[in-house]
C-alpha cells in the first residue's frame, strides 16, 4: 500500500515538473540602450560601467544575461521574480525617469548596500564569483556615485 502511494506521488511529481516546463516567463532582454539609461545622461567611466555590468546589471537593468539553468522551471520563475524585484528597486536603464529626489536616494542606497555587503546578493555571487566587489571596486563606485550626486543636485 505504501509503495503504491509513493509510486503515484513520484509519477505525479514527474508529470507536474514536465508540464510546468511549458510555462516560461518573459525574459528581461532589451535590443537597444534605453534613452533613460544612466549612461545616456551621466558620465559613467569604462571601469565603473564594467563593474556595474558584471555585478549589478543582471538584476538592475533591462538586459539580463541568463544562465543555462534559467530554462528549467521553477528556477525560471524564481529568477524572473528576482530580476523584477531588483528592477523595481533600481533600474540603471530607467534611471533618468526618476525624480531628482529619487535619483539621489537611489544613489545613497547604492553606497549603503555595497558598504554593508548587501549587494550583490550572496546568492548571486555564489554562482557568479566575478560579481563580488573588491574593496577597490566599492571605493571606485562610491567616488563615482558622489560625483554623480553633485551633478544632480
Amino acid at each position: 500500500m505504501k509503495k503504491s502511494i509513493l509510486k503515484k506521488a513520484a509519477i505525479t511529481a514527474i508529470v507536474l515538473l514536465a508540464v510546468i516546463q511549458f510555462f516560461k516567463t518573459k525574459e528581461n532582454k532589451s535590443v537597444q540602450t534605453s534613452e533613460n539609461a544612466i549612461t545616456q545622461h551621466y558620465d559613467v567611466p569604462e571601469n565603473i560601467q564594467n563593474i556595474l555590468k558584471i555585478s549589478c546589471y543582471d538584476c538592475h537593468s533591462n538586459n539580463t544575461n541568463y544562465p543555462w539553468y534559467n530554462k528549467i522551471q521553477p528556477v525560471n520563475w524564481w529568477l524572473a521574480d528576482h530580476v523584477n524585484e531588483g528592477k523595481r528597486k533600481l533600474n540603471f536603464d530607467e534611471f533618468n525617469t526618476y525624480s531628482t529626489k529619487k535619483k539621489l536616494h537611489k544613489l545613497d542606497e547604492v553606497i549603503e548596500t555595497i558598504r554593508e555587503n548587501e549587494m550583490p546578493l550572496k546568492s548571486y555571487t555564489l554562482i557568479h564569483g566575478d560579481a563580488k566587489l573588491s574593496d577597490s571596486d566599492k571605493q571606485e563606485i562610491e567616488t563615482w556615485v558622489k560625483k554623480i550626486k553633485n551633478e544632480i543636485q
